[in-house]
């Protein structure tokens, strides 16, 4: 019993501190560069109005699948700890697999190169300190801040919670102070609603906007983040579903502000391609001048949401070692902070070496898509909840809501397949290298358990 109080989380994070979570997971670099990428295909700019409104849409049927699953079964895992428990351990594996690979370490180390690249771009002068190149800096001041933040996470789940309230609170202010300043005193021009690009309207054109579709929910993930933190949430069936829906909303309607923002901005035309469409559209509003300041804002959202990915991602880990399915150290809870620090550290170690390698954006290419699958698989469980009679939050929606969210998703990653083969298909192929893995683990687990000495007793 004392062993199982050792290694167990504590539940202290309320309403606010969920919420919070849930839109610095969500709010990032996705908002802020794939516009200008998605205006070069589909051409008009109510159509790209109209993906952005989906995309909440999709994610708010998700917010309230989840919202309901994790009221049923609050325990820390997301992803792993619904499909293990609904369907088989086997299927929990491989959505944890999939995290530790590319779904939390490889963002975090994108968002740490991200901040470090914009808040070189703010300030220049600093990027040739101690004689050293502008390249080596970056990838000093990435592993500095993964570092950082590692460290006030391990200091306890509160402690961390507050830092993030602050970063999310200062990362909102900041998208709100721009969308207000910019439709105020903005030189923007409406006339840029009826321009359009020159698109085509075949199978071609439903691939990319599946494709599209398929960036816009990059830009929107996240909004599952609470799930992720189930072990450590007070009075979850009161606050888990409330965070992701609310949360949800509010990103929804900052997202959709800010493409109306960016249209107003600039011409349909000027937006095509161009990644940086936030710089972009601050300089045709204000002027070149404002570059440091749009530069900031990118950083500082992209140190948010680093932040919140050190929170959520070892909670996957750490449920999967405590099931026996992955590393035992990782199931270790730090005895005075209640954290599992060998996983905060170990997830630390594994996105500084992707730092290191500069990799980590091809693996992001590649699993983004089989990142897609495992949300699908976890609302169709929603399904198999309902029936069992174990729901204890019955949400309003169903079974339509459900049923919407898994046929869009499926129709994305179809598309996505057919634009994109060869990065589906290796991400696939990843994915089936899990399975060997988790035969290995479970092996290994029904071989410590047959040496236990309960077990040698028996026989």
């Amino acid at each position: 019993m004392a062993r199982k109080e050792k290694d167990k989380l504590r539940r202290s994070l309320g309403f606010f501190s969920l919420t919070n979570i849930v839109i610095a997971n969500m709010i990032g670099a996705g908002i802020f560069t794939t516009s200008g990428l998605l205006m070069g295909d589909v051409g008009n700019p109510w159509l790209l109005l109209l993906l952005w409104g989906v995309g909440g849409v999709l994610a708010l049927c998700g917010a309230l699948s989840y919202g309901e699953l994790g009221a049923a079964m609050p325990q820390a895992g997301g992803e792993y700890n619904f499909l293990s428990k609904l369907f088989h351990p086997l299927y929990g594996f491989l959505s944890g697999w999939a995290s530790f690979i590319a779904g939390f370490s490889a963002p975090i180390a994108a968002s740490a190169i991200g901040f470090s690249a914009y808040f070189f771009r703010a300030f220049p002068q600093l990027g040739s300190t101690m004689g050293l190149s502008m390249d080596t800096n970056k990838k000093l001041v990435s592993i500095f801040v993964i570092l950082v933040f590692s460290m006030v996470h391990l200091r306890g789940i509160k402690f961390g919670a507050k830092v993030q309230n602050y970063l999310t609170l200062f990362k909102v202010t900041l998208v709100i102070g721009l969308l207000v300043i910019g439709f105020l005193w903005g030189k923007g021009d409406l006339s840029h609603f009826t321009d359009q690009v020159a698109t085509s309207s075949d199978f071609g054109s439903w691939k990319t906007a599946g494709l599209s579709l398929m960036w816009i929910m990059f830009a929107y993930s996240g909004w599952n983040a609470s799930v992720y933190v189930g072990s450590e949430i007070k009075d979850p069936k009161k606050n888990l579903a409330k965070s992701l829906i609310i949360g949800t909303l509010i990103v929804t309607l900052l997202y959709v502000l800010l493409n109306i923002l960016f249209v107003y901005a600039i011409p349909p035309a000027d937006m095509k391609g161009v990644i940086a469409i936030g710089g972009l559209a601050v300089n045709n509003l204000f002027g070149s001048s404002t570059d440091t300041i749009i530069s900031l804002l990118i950083s500082f959202a992209l140190f948010s949401s680093l932040s919140a990915f050190i929170i959520i991602g070892p909670r996957v880990y750490y449920a999967m070692a405590k099931d026996g399915y992955f590393f035992k150290f990782l199931a270790k809870v730090h005895p005075v902070f209640k954290v599992p620090s060998k996983a905060i550290l170990t997830q630390a170690l594994a996105s500084i070496v992707l730092v290191l390698s500069g990799t980590f954006d091809q693996i992001l290419t590649y699993m983004g898509f089989a990142l897609g699958i495992f949300p699908i698989l976890t609302v169709i469980g929603l399904f198999k909840l309902r029936r069992s009679g174990l729901s204890v939050l019955k949400l309003p929606g169903y079974p339509w809501v459900q049923v919407f969210y898994i046929l869009i998703s499926l129709s994305i990653l179809i598309l996505a397949f057919f634009e994109r083969p060869m990065e589906s298909s290796i991400a696939l192929l990843s994915l089936l290298a899990g399975i060997p893995i988790f035969v290995a683990f479970k092996y290994l687990q029904r071989h410590t358990d047959s040496k236990a000495p309960g077990n040698r007793s028996e026989n």
